[in-house]
């Protein structure tokens, strides 16, 4: 038998939450944190659970975002399902910045090993030919300087 504290939300945060509406005075007793950490509980039971059988009657193994907003119109709750829909659509285009941020820093940096590699190369070649070795390198539109130190 599953232990029932361990499918409820954490009460910690129930109670947080609960703090962030309330004003700064009131008080909460530890009965009215776990009526709420109950009633939570089921009520994301009741939302996973409704989107959890559309996945299954159209195939699917995960249940995502959409999925959720969907379970929550077609259990009556349009004013959570409307809400939801724009902090999905915000937090996906987060996402998508957040990634081409990071393909343009990878692609930086690939640069950068790329300029490392060639000018490494250059070096090891310099070297073996029994030429002083360079003391500076700079890249002037896209022309590799090579200095050499007398």
């Amino acid at each position: 038998m599953e232990d029932e504290q361990d499918r409820l939300l954490p009460i910690a945060n129930v109670g947080r939450i609960m703090k962030q509406i309330l004003p700064p005075t009131a008080k909460i007793s530890k009965e009215a944190k776990q009526t709420m950490q109950e009633c939570a509980t089921e009520f994301i039971s009741f939302v996973t659970g409704e989107a959890s059988d559309k996945c299954h009657k159209e195939n699917r193994k995960t249940v995502n975002g959409d999925d959720i907003c969907w379970a929550l119109s077609s259990l009556g709750f349009d004013n959570y399902s409307e809400a939801i829909i724009r902090y999905l659509h915000k937090y996906r285009e987060a996402e998508r910045e957040r990634a081409n941020q990071n393909k343009a820093t990878a692609s930086n940096q690939e640069k950068d090993e790329e300029e490392f590699n060639f000018k490494g190369t250059l070096v090891q070649q310099l070297q073996t030919e029994s030429t002083p070795t360079p003391s500076e390198f700079r890249i002037l539109e896209k022309v590799l300087v090579v200095c050499f130190s007398s």
